[in-house]
């Protein structure tokens, strides 16, 4: 099993994150600032590069999850309906398609990104492309570990605006090894260059995305994620608000979803 899961407990963060609040009139450097200060607590990792190589935590990591995922249970259909909002997030797909996935994510996940390259692809041509399912993607950024999350986060909000999430989602996940560990101001330069390959209106994205304006609604997916019981990316909930949704963790490959999706259609 090498599916991906990465935990990170935020309790120890709530009282920083209540107090920080951002100034959507400062400029952008101040903003990455007021963006990290937002999400803060310990988000720099007591592991330096000089400590520890990428590989070595890339491993530790990978042997965490496994840990975990092993000691979880096969998933079932809960027998009271557990009710989830998809809120007012962006949606890929028909909106009225009868059963939802509601994905809480991370764009510099790396397990994230490979769902999104290797699983939702078979899942958009098997269900979403014929109506059946819709994606409602949910913000849960870990920016304890991954300090460009946010300012992605809100790249695809800003682009959402415009009515092109899918186009900047699909950018920001292809090409997350081009900016995920970059300094947060030229991760930023490298998504206003994003807007411009999707063909954004290109001072309304970077209005949008040097004042952080959807930070807020990024906080408010990640309170929501964390009263579900979400905590790590990517998880899932696959279902509707009158059969309830079934929870799925990490970057499951495409029979897990079948498996639920068909059964709730009654394939």
């Amino acid at each position: 099993m090498d599916e991906g899961y990465v935990v990170e407990d935020y309790k120890k963060n709530e009282k920083v994150i209540k107090r920080a609040t951002f100034n959507s009139l400062i400029i952008s450097i101040i903003i990455i600032t007021g963006i990290a200060a937002f999400f803060a607590g310990s988000f720099v990792s007591n592991l330096s590069s000089e400590q520890i190589s990428q590989k070595e935590l890339d491993n530790a990591i990978a042997e965490l999850e496994l840990k975990i995922l092993e000691k979880q249970l096969p998933t079932k259909q809960p027998s009271i309906p557990l009710e989830i909002s998809a809120d007012n997030d962006p949606v890929i797909g028909n909106p009225d398609a009868p059963i939802t996935i509601i994905e809480f994510s991370d764009f510099q996940c790396p397990f994230c990104a490979r769902f999104h390259i290797q699983t939702l692809p078979t899942i958009m041509e098997e269900y979403i492309e014929k109506g059946s399912v819709k994606l409602v993607f949910r913000d849960f950024p870990i920016q304890s570990i991954h300090p460009n999350a946010v300012p992605a986060s809100v790249a695809a909000e800003c682009a959402n605006e415009q009515g092109k999430f899918k186009q900047m989602h699909d950018m920001l996940f292809e090409k997350q090894k081009e900016w995920s560990n970059l300094e947060t101001v030229y991760a930023i330069e490298l998504f206003n260059q994003y807007s411009e390959q999707i063909n954004l209106e290109q001072e309304r994205f970077s209005s949008c995305l040097s004042t952080a304006k959807y930070v807020k609604e990024i906080q408010n997916d990640l309170d929501d994620g964390r009263t579900y019981g979400v905590t790590g990316t990517p998880g899932f909930f696959i279902g509707n608000q009158q059969i309830g949704f079934v929870e799925l963790k990490g970057a499951q490959p495409f029979e897990s979803f079948k498996n639920v999706i068909d059964r709730q259609l009654g394939n």
